[in-house]
């Protein structure tokens, strides 16, 4: 398991996931932080880009602010490196 920051902005025009330089990722959502509603995008878009079920990704910490902590059951960073470049 790995701990991964990531810096989110619901309410976008469009939904995107990158991979900044430092390591961090920042996520851009549909959903609006209401009920829960961008957390779950959040989990559901990067379970799904990274090719994992939903139970594998959670929020850590930061579940009511823009920049939280993710839990991700991957063995090392390389290798979420590696699932996020091959599908940028």
């Amino acid at each position: 398991m790995i701990l991964v920051s990531i810096r989110v902005h619901p309410g976008a025009s469009r939904e995107v996931l990158r991979l900044l330089p430092g390591g961090t990722l920042d996520a851009r959502l549909r959903a609006r932080p209401i009920n829960g509603k961008a957390n779950d995008a959040l989990v559901d878009l990067l379970a799904g880009r990274l090719g994992l079920r939903a139970r594998e990704v959670r929020i850590a910490h930061g579940a009511r602010e823009r920049q939280k902590l993710l839990e991700i059951d991957l063995p090392s960073a390389d290798d979420l490196r590696a699932r996020l470049g091959a599908r940028e």
